[in-house]
């Protein structure tokens, strides 16, 4: 297992066929404002790719956009909400098709109200994984290695989590549902870059 960085693009032929996990670091939590920082990227073979784009970064990464708009390939997320909107604002692709495990979650653990990256590793994996470097400096001109570490580990354990979240929501009878919000999650992304981040367009509420 090992992790790589990279800089402005990922190299070409890294990672096997099918499914891939991602993540984003960001400058902070309003898209547009804060810039794209760092792409994480695993086809959980056991190594994960960091994509790191400095500032000023014109984005043109034509290998990993080829990778994330690729529509025969699975993207796993934890919150794909936040990663597809940032995705789609700073390099253009809508990095589709869907699986989160955050939403997985909440749809089959009813149990609990904690449904964070960390609670999942340790319930479903029984692995420990570090929140340290959560609000650190991503734009930094050079990333320690506390930040990478932290942001391979957002990546590890996705395809893992994303087997066993998928018996358990066809256990529960609820896999059709979730395929339908993971389809939606696109479209609840661009609603956030358009403009409407905490309004619910479906409420009868007119605010």
């Amino acid at each position: 297992m090992a992790v790589y960085l990279h800089e402005e693009d990922l190299p070409e032929g890294v990672l096997a066929p099918g499914p891939v996990a991602v993540d984003t670091e960001t400058m902070g939590l309003i898209t547009p404002r804060d810039r794209l920082c760092l792409v994480q990227i695993s086809d959980g073979k056991g190594d994960e790719h960091l994509v790191r784009f400095a500032a000023g970064s014109t984005f043109d990464a034509p290998n990993l956009k080829a990778v994330l708009a690729d529509p025969s390939r699975e993207k796993l997320y934890h919150f794909a909400r936040f990663d597809l909107a940032a995705i789609e604002h700073y390099l253009g692709v809508v990095a589709a098709p869907v699986f989160c495990t955050k939403i997985a979650s909440k749809l089959v653990r009813t149990y609990t109200d904690r449904h964070g990256l960390k609670d999942l590793v340790r319930e479903l994996l029984g692995k420990e994984i570090s929140k340290q470097q959560q609000s650190s400096d991503w734009g930094a001109s050079e990333l320690n290695e506390a930040q990478r570490e932290y942001a391979a580990s957002d990546v590890r354990y996705l395809h893992a989590m994303r087997d066993i979240l998928a018996v358990r929501l066809q256990r529960e009878g609820r896999t059709d549902l979730a395929q339908a919000c993971f389809d939606f999650l696109p479209a609840r992304a661009r609603l956030d870059l358009e403009g409407w981040p905490e309004h619910d367009i479906f409420s009868h509420m007119s605010a």
